[in-house]
């Protein structure tokens, strides 16, 4: 067999998440070759400010972006470097509590938050199947063979999903009527809120949201959220539990197409 050596490196490594629609503008300021040609979750070695720096073109965000990981001794000046090349950008740093709102704009699901991994749920209904988590595109049912839960898979693929993960807009006149009858201007959280937040069709409940969040960029409230069938389809007017001074309300809003920001210059 084959001799493997395992070495835990997390101390020795650091990573950055360079993202925005100038990213590949101002990266290529400054490493050694261009990262015009790098291609959706593919790599590539890299010299940035004389820093060995690995780039993947991933992110956590619906925008053009990148993932540089480098030697933790080198961090530093990887980091100095983009900040001055992206100065004249506008450039500015940013943490997790601002990428959880951009992954919600990018209809980007959350482990643990959104949904449960099969190996931890506690009971069937925690449960989701690609097609419920719109990962049809990962599930290659023309491929020959055998694989676990084909059989499942082929089933719902004819008869449907009994669940869709979906985007939620909230309607803000709705919205605003709700607080204007406390006295109150409309409110909304300025980081994504991660909980279980009920949606109804009628007195029904048919679902519910995992995240929530205000868009800074599209200037409204939307949500990710599980639906059954038939509820889960585009256009569907459902209302979502929001509090108003400590007393739960109903807000009308609309299921909608994911992800709910994609720029078109991310795709190049």
């Amino acid at each position: 067999g084959m001799e493997v050596e395992i070495s835990e490196v997390t101390d020795d490594m650091a990573a950055l998440s360079f993202q925005g629609p100038n990213s590949r503008n101002v990266l290529n300021k400054v490493v050694e070759n261009p990262v015009d040609e790098l291609k959706y979750f593919r790599l590539m070695k890299n010299n940035l400010a004389g820093v060995e720096v690995t780039i993947s073109r991933t992110g956590y965000t619906g925008d053009l972006g990148y993932e540089i990981w480098m030697d933790a001794q080198g961090a530093v000046k990887v980091w100095d470097a983009l900040m001055d090349a992206g100065h004249d950008y506008g450039i500015l740093p940013v943490g997790i509590l601002a990428l959880d709102m951009t992954r919600v704009e990018a209809g980007l699901f959350m482990l643990d938050v959104d949904y449960t991994s099969a190996g931890h749920a506690w009971i069937e209904s925690q449960k989701s199947s690609p097609f419920e988590l719109g990962l049809d595109w990962t599930v290659a049912l023309d491929k020959p063979g055998y694989f676990v839960g084909r059989r499942a898979l082929e089933r719902e693929k004819r008869e449907g999903s009994e669940w869709k993960m979906v985007g939620i807009e909230i309607d803000w006149v709705g919205m605003e009527k709700l607080y204007a009858e406390v006295g109150l201007p409309p409110q909304v959280p300025g980081t994504a809120i991660r909980a279980s937040m009920p949606i109804l069709v009628g007195n029904v409940q048919v679902g519910y949201a995992s995240t929530a969040s205000w868009s800074p960029l599209l200037k409204k409230y939307i949500a990710l959220a599980h639906l059954q069938k038939p509820y889960y389809e585009l256009g569907t007017d459902v209302r979502m539990e929001i509090t108003v001074e400590h007393h739960r309300k109903h807000a009308p809003a609309k299921v909608v197409k994911l992800p709910f920001y994609d720029p078109e210059w991310k795709k190049k």
